[in-house]
C-alpha cells in the first residue's frame, strides 16, 4: 500500500509518532492503560468500603499498588508528551471550548500525579508498608511517623478523588460530544480500532 493510501486510512509510517488524525501508539497505550487503572482504583475503593477484614485490606493494598502504577505511567506520559505533542483540536472547535479542554487536561495530569503522591505520603506518615503486587515493598517517603499528618493527607487524598470524578465526567462527556454531535475525529484519534472520518 502506498504512503498516500496509508495516510488516507490514518495509518502512520512511524507508529510511534502522532499525526493530525491520531495520537501516537505509545500515547494511546498509556492513555488506556491509565484509564483502566483509574477505573480499577474506583472499584477497589468502593469494594474495600463494603467489606471488612482481610479482604478489605487486600483491596486497599491493590489500590495502593495500582495508584503508584498510575503515578509512574502518568510521569512517563508527561515525558512522552514533551517530545511528542498531541494532535490539535479541530479548527472548527470554538475558542470557548478550547480553553476548558486545556484546563481539564492539565487538571487531569495534576490529579493523576497528586492523588498517588498523597496516598503514598499518607502511608508513609502512618508507617504502613506498601506492597507492590507482592513483588516488593515500595519505599516510603521520608516523613515523620505522625497519625494526625497521615489523617490530614488521607483527607486531601479523598477530596482529590472527588475532583477526579468531576474531571472524568467532563472528559467523557466532551469526548462523546465530539463524536456524536460534532462528528469529528477527537475521540477516534484515541481509539486504535476506529479510522478517522
Amino acid at each position: 500500500m502506498g504512503q498516500a493510501a496509508a495516510l488516507a486510512h490514518g495509518w502512520e509510517k512511524d507508529p510511534m509518532a502522532a499525526s493530525a488524525d491520531r495520537y501516537s501508539t505509545v500515547a494511546i497505550a498509556l492513555h488506556w492503560g491509565i484509564a483502566i487503572l483509574v477505573l480499577l482504583q474506583i472499584g477497589l475503593y468502593f469494594a474495600a468500603d463494603s467489606v471488612e477484614g482481610p479482604v478489605a485490606r487486600t483491596f486497599i493494598e491493590v489500590h495502593k499498588a495500582s495508584g503508584l502504577s498510575i503515578l509512574v505511567l502518568t510521569l512517563i506520559r508527561l515525558l512522552w508528551r514533551v517530545r511528542h505533542p498531541a494532535p490539535l483540536l479541530p479548527a472548527t472547535t470554538p475558542g470557548w471550548q478550547r480553553y476548558p479542554a486545556r484546563i481539564t487536561q492539565a487538571l487531569f495530569y495534576v490529579v493523576l500525579v497528586g492523588l498517588p503522591l498523597g496516598g503514598w505520603a499518607a502511608s508513609s506518615a502512618a508507617q504502613r508498608p506498601i506492597d507492590w503486587f507482592g513483588l516488593f515493598n515500595w519505599p516510603l517517603l521520608p516523613l515523620p511517623a505522625d497519625r494526625e499528618l497521615a489523617g490530614a493527607l488521607m483527607q486531601m487524598h479523598e477530596n482529590g478523588a472527588k475532583v477526579l470524578y468531576v474531571l472524568l465526567v467532563l472528559h467523557i462527556a466532551g469526548a462523546l460530544k465530539h463524536h456524536f454531535l460534532d462528528r469529528d475525529n477527537v475521540l477516534r484519534r484515541m481509539l486504535p480500532w476506529l479510522p478517522p472520518r
